[in-house]
């Protein structure tokens, strides 16, 4: 089956320039769009689309708060991918924190377009990982605050899952952790589960968040 995908942006022309590096694609299927983050929630119903990618600047509902709304309130929720214009934005990593599972620019080539998409469809890598360091270090609470600090304590990671999440924040794949600790691709897997689980974490995104708010692992 293709990568079923809901495109939500108030500007016509972005919404057709993306459907058309899209819909280029053989595995990939734009299955519809909307103007605004108000729509989102009943057309993510009807379509079950397999990736978001929403604008995250809209005029009656924002990316934000479109992406709550979506976790929120579907059992089985659609990868979020947000788009914005400016890579160091506060609406960005507000977006993340909210449970998007990554960021596009609108000025990506196309070939970063349809690699995002993918990307963030199959979860097992972190998308701009300097770009999300970089974040979390001018939006994020301060490194070590006590709530996320708690929060990391409460998780009980074991130290080979403390590991495993220290190779996720640098961005490194399932299959580049599994080599660097020279384990099967399956066991990463596991231990990936394992981390989101303990953390309460969606997805490699928000474990990363909180692995950085913690002070567990430091901004470059």
């Amino acid at each position: 089956m293709p990568l079923s995908v809901l495109l939500v942006d108030d500007e016509p022309l972005v919404r057709a320039g993306l459907r058309a590096v899209l819909a280029a694609q053989p595995d990939i299927e734009v299955v519809g769009e909307a103007a605004d983050g108000a729509a989102v929630i009943p057309l993510v119903r009807r379509l079950r689309p397999d990736v978001v990618v929403m604008d995250v600047r809209m005029p009656l509902m924002d990316g934000i708060e479109a992406t709550r709304a979506v976790l929120r309130t579907m059992a089985d929720p659609p990868k979020i991918l947000v788009v914005t214009t400016f890579e160091n934005d506060e609406y960005v990593y507000g977006a993340l924190r909210a449970g998007a599972a990554g960021f596009l620019l609108k000025r990506a080539r196309p070939a970063e377009i349809v690699h995002a998409v993918r990307l963030v469809a199959e979860g097992d890598s972190l998308l701009f990982p300097a770009a999300v360091r970089q974040l979390a270090s001018s939006y994020g609470r301060a490194p070590g605050s006590a709530a996320a600090r708690t929060a990391l304590e409460r998780a009980a990671l074991t130290e080979r899952e403390r590991e495993v999440l220290r190779l996720m924040a640098r961005g490194l794949s399932n299959a580049e952790i599994a080599a660097r600790l020279v384990v099967g691709a399956e066991t990463v897997k596991s231990h990936v589960s394992a981390v989101l689980a303990k953390l309460g974490a969606r997805d490699r995104t928000q474990a990363v968040i909180a692995a950085y708010e913690s002070g567990f692992v430091a901004p470059e």
